[in-house]
């Protein structure tokens, strides 16, 4: 007898060392569909990772061969603005990475968490450097991006200038602002300072790339070089919503690709009229988030809900 109970008990203790322990790979992440669902991770871990995201060990399967990468909006984080993002792709199989970008060097926190604030130049360099990183950690070839707002700038200007394009197959964008925003009279006010001499990061000093998004500026121009934001190879989606207060208007988003590029604009009021989210809460919906996800895999796509969706939460 006892040399049975010794068997089971070798027999475990193998179990325990060979199988993987805990729920965390196994078990669903807890989706949140809101826009402020990271803002208490960053609040418990300031600096940190969402749940499920920058898991540098994570492997890409066969069903999703691409990690994914996000790119923040301004004044968002890896954490504050993928809380709705990051559990929905880890529960979809993907390996999902976020990076913090354009945050004031050496601040304390918590304006360490806001990023999207330094010269768009600068936080296009750090975004290609993370990208190199995750392809060198998963083995990948190349990375799918979602960007949010400022964000779909980023990723784009890599892409288009900054010699990014061959690390890209899918770039989804909510909110884009492709040929920058009008919100107040930026353009006029951006146009004015360039007349004076003054430079776009220096038109609000608070945040440098807010000067850069207003229509003319250097940044966009290299941007739309040629009638385009797109390179040809790269799979673009863009998701808007009619009430965007920040991105105005919001077709400054919907921009229709040359013959032969693959573009596919997407407003979400097209198809619910129950949908009311603007700038912040479309990156907290569920019906945009699963639109990202078809976009990211159209061959299984996923039934978007059309429900009353309010503003500012999604």
């Amino acid at each position: 007898m006892r040399s049975s109970v010794r068997a089971v008990i070798v027999l475990l203790s193998l179990l325990v060392v060979l199988l993987p322990i805990g729920s965390a790979g196994a078990d669903p992440l807890p989706e949140n569909y809101n826009f402020f669902g990271g803002i208490p991770n960053e609040l418990a871990h300031p600096g940190g990772s969402l749940p499920g995201s920058n898991d540098f060990g994570c492997k890409p399967t066969a069903e999703h061969p691409r990690p994914v990468v996000l790119a923040h909006g301004t004044g968002g984080s890896q954490q504050t603005n993928w809380g709705a993002y990051v559990p929905m792709l880890k529960n979809a199989g993907y390996c999902v990475f976020a990076l913090t970008f354009g945050a004031i060097p050496g601040a304390p926190w918590p304006i360490s968490a806001i990023g999207g604030m330094a010269p768009l130049e600068g936080s296009v360099a750090q975004f290609g450097a993370f990208v190199d990183k995750v392809l060198a950690a998963t083995g990948a070839t190349t990375v799918d991006v979602i960007g949010h707002s400022q964000g779909t700038l980023i990723a784009g200007y890599y892409a288009k200038v900054a010699g990014g394009a061959s690390k890209i197959t899918n770039d989804v964008s909510i909110a884009p602002a492709w040929l920058g925003s009008k919100v107040a009279g930026s353009d006029l006010i951006g146009a004015f300072a360039r007349r004076l001499g003054i430079p776009d990061v220096d038109v609000v000093p608070i945040c440098q790339a807010c000067g850069q998004v207003a229509p003319g500026s250097d940044f966009l121009t290299r941007l739309n070089a040629g009638g385009t934001p797109y390179v040809p190879g790269i799979a673009y989606t863009n998701i808007s919503t009619r009430y965007d207060e920040i991105v105005v208007p919001y077709t400054q988003g919907q921009v229709v690709g040359p013959p032969g590029y693959r573009v596919t604009n997407i407003v979400v009021q097209d198809t619910c009229a129950q949908d009311y989210s603007e700038h912040a809460g479309v990156a907290g919906s569920q019906r945009a988030a699963y639109m990202a996800l078809n976009a990211l895999d159209p061959a299984h796509p996923r039934e978007v809900p059309c429900r009353f969706i309010p503003p500012f939460t999604g």
